[in-house]
């Protein structure tokens, strides 16, 4: 009697021990609930987080741009590099102009591509151009966004387009 007593407990064990395809089945549905909310909720956040990067890096850069008019007495040209010249000593005419750079005004390494991989836009407004009137700065510095396409709705802009309201620029 005991021998069958002790298998039978063995077979009780083995029975006991495991997971049922149910209990399994169950766990993987409540892992897949939960990724999906944590889908539902994080995605926004980093869409938000990626514009708020932008923003910040936009507003790094016109530091930088103010910095080296105050030096130089101008804003970078397209000659001189544009947005490069905030990292590099451009080569110029004047010897005078040359000793004045006291760059870089970016910290070395700082990528000037936003979060989506696009370069950073940067446009001298010619002086006296009707973009002068609307424009509190005489230089467009902009994000084309997620879209990667200039002049659409989803564009981060720094600058006049702040203080006239757009609330994409802040």
């Amino acid at each position: 009697m005991k021998l069958s007593h002790t298998q039978q407990s063995k077979r009780l064990s083995r029975h006991a021990a495991g997971f049922t395809l149910i209990e399994i089945l169950l766990v993987i549905v409540v892992i897949l609930m939960l990724a999906a909310a944590m889908v539902v909720f994080v995605l926004p956040q980093q869409k938000g987080a990626e514009k708020n990067t932008t923003k910040l890096m936009l507003a790094q850069v016109a530091t930088a741009l103010d910095t080296y008019r105050l030096n130089l007495g101008h804003y970078p040209t397209e000659q001189e590099g544009g947005l490069d010249a905030l990292s590099k000593k451009p080569t110029f005419e004047n010897e005078r102009m040359g000793e004045k750079w006291q760059g870089p005004y970016i910290k070395p390494g700082t990528s000037l591509d936003d979060p989506w991989g696009n370069k950073l836009r940067y446009e001298l407004i010619a002086a006296g151009g009707d973009a002068e009137s609307t424009s509190a700065l005489p230089y467009k510095l902009f994000s084309v966004g997620p879209d990667g396409q200039p002049d659409s709705d989803d564009d981060i802009k720094h600058g006049a387009e702040v203080a006239s309201g757009d609330n994409t620029g802040r």
